[in-house]
């Protein structure tokens, strides 16, 4: 399948985004993964879809004028808003995952009607939870361990909180890439706070058509709690996805079933 490449440039970033495939638009958003990270899933949607993927600004190939801004859901929200607008399209089918299930939430919320259905699949909206205060103190130690210790420091704290069991020692992987360090860093000093704090505009959710996804495997983590508190408070019922909080990547052939189902049966 042919992907091309293109670039749209915002008042204070120039975003990456890739296009493949034909058939109704659907966007593929994380926070803070790249489009990369989505190109398994894109390729397994794309006979039927004409799929957008995008590096969130500040990740990857996204580059801000001033490094030092921070990424909100709302900023990034407003950045699908201008890329549907760059591709002429009034709306979209959106499937966002973790921190990109946030800026789906904040897209519907911002950008009504812009949005046919939205796929939130386990938004870390911490803020639902009965122990949002611990959660908070936890994001900010996290943060605060990055700026003290470092990354890899600050990403052991984030897996344990997350629920992530540790199958191999703590610390750095092997031979990190420089993109992959300067990503992760970004994600600590600049995004993980502003995404985790973001409370969903429910009345706007229930307004539109929104599904939110939680793993078959994810019983333990923390994003199933959150995802669980959502889908209560705008009414439905959670849609089970195959794998865990990745699902998409490790299994992209099934992930794909089970969103095409989704988006056939919201349309109906």
């Amino acid at each position: 399948m042919t992907t091309t490449t293109r670039f749209l440039r915002r008042p204070d970033a120039r975003l990456r985004y890739e296009v493949r495939g034909s058939g109704p638009l659907l966007v593929l958003t994380g926070a803070p993964m790249s489009a990369a990270e989505f190109a398994p899933l894109a390729e397994a949607l794309a006979a039927e879809h004409t799929v957008v993927t995008h590096d969130p600004r500040g990740i990857s190939g996204s580059v801000l004028d001033d490094p030092a801004q921070d990424s909100t859901p709302e900023l990034r929200a407003d950045d699908l808003a201008a890329l549907l607008d760059e591709l002429g399209a009034e709306s979209a089918d959106v499937f966002g995952s973790s921190g990109g299930a946030v800026t789906g939430l904040a897209l519907a919320a911002r950008h009504p009607g812009r949005v046919r259905t939205l796929v939130a699949h386990e938004p870390p909206c911490l803020e639902l939870l009965p122990d949002a205060d611990d959660q908070r103190a936890a994001v900010d130690d996290m943060i605060a361990t990055f700026h003290r210790d470092g990354l890899w420091a600050a990403f052991a704290k984030f897996m344990a909180n997350a629920g992530f069991e540790e199958s191999e020692p703590s610390g750095a992987p092997e031979e990190p890439s420089e993109q992959a360090v300067a990503d992760g860093s970004r994600f600590f000093a600049h995004e993980l706070r502003g995404t985790t704090r973001y409370l969903p505009d429910v009345v706007a959710l229930k307004s539109g058509r929104v599904v939110v996804g939680i793993g078959a495997e994810s019983g333990q983590l923390v994003t199933y709690r959150t995802s669980v508190a959502l889908a209560g408070l705008i009414g439905t019922d959670p849609v089970e996805f195959p794998g865990e909080h990745g699902g998409f990547v490790t299994h992209p052939g099934e992930f794909a079933r089970t969103l095409r189902k989704v988006l056939s049966q919201t349309q109906e």
